[in-house]
């Protein structure tokens, strides 16, 4: 990446854009509504189940203006969805700066690992067991979406909810290879500590993006 274009992306005013597209949000507390997702390249986090692995290298992904990525989600809708890849890896302040001027709510789907940046409406934190997330986004999230691939997940969604503020909602989630396994626990977890709400990935039932 040249010089001059890597001091941009550094600065957040261009982001390794690997996709971007309009759909129904499929997980959590906004499931089943109409969002514009935009999803940034770059995750050091390194999810042995993530399904986007393509995003971990910011480098397959082109640079972009965030002039043109707010241009294009103010064709499609009102709520913007960050996610990656991890966006906080990024500053999010100039682009959610513009997207405010505009009018959209801004939402985000984080690990959490690193520094908050941004305006965000929403705050989706779905924080990791090899890179832990900050103290400041504990206290700013609005979820907590825990995805349960082993047993030892359900310890783990307990330590990170007695570390997020009160209103926080919280979400078990099973990851999609382990559905049928963990999803029936899952049930009995949330049945037994009734604090906890199930979310399913909808939209791959729905077979959209």
């Amino acid at each position: 990446m040249k010089k001059e274009v890597q001091h941009l992306v550094d600065k957040g005013v261009m982001l390794p854009l690997m996709e971007e597209f309009y759909t129904i949000q499929g997980e959590g507390f906004h499931k089943g509504t109409a969002a514009y997702f935009i999803r940034v390249g770059g995750c050091d986090v390194g999810c042995h189940w993530c399904d986007v692995k393509e995003s971990w290298n910011a480098e397959l992904h082109p640079p972009t203006a965030i002039e043109a990525i707010v241009e294009n989600a103010s064709k499609y809708s009102k709520t913007i969805v960050i996610t990656g890849g991890e966006p906080l890896t990024w500053d999010m302040g100039p682009l959610t700066e513009m997207l405010k001027t505009r009018g959209m709510q801004t939402h985000i789907e984080t690990s959490g690992a690193y520094k908050l940046t941004g305006t965000w409406d929403w705050i989706c934190l779905s924080p990791k067991k090899m890179k832990l997330p900050t103290e400041e986004v504990y206290k700013a999230a609005n979820e907590l979406k825990v995805i349960v691939f082993n047993n030892d997940d359900f310890r783990f969604a307990e330590e990170q909810a007695a570390k997020v503020g009160k209103d926080c909602i919280l979400y078990l989630q099973p990851e999609w290879s382990k559905r049928e396994k963990m999803s029936p626990l899952i049930v009995d977890y949330v049945m037994q500590n009734p604090q906890w709400k199930v979310s399913l990935q909808t939209h791959k039932y729905l077979n959209i993006p």
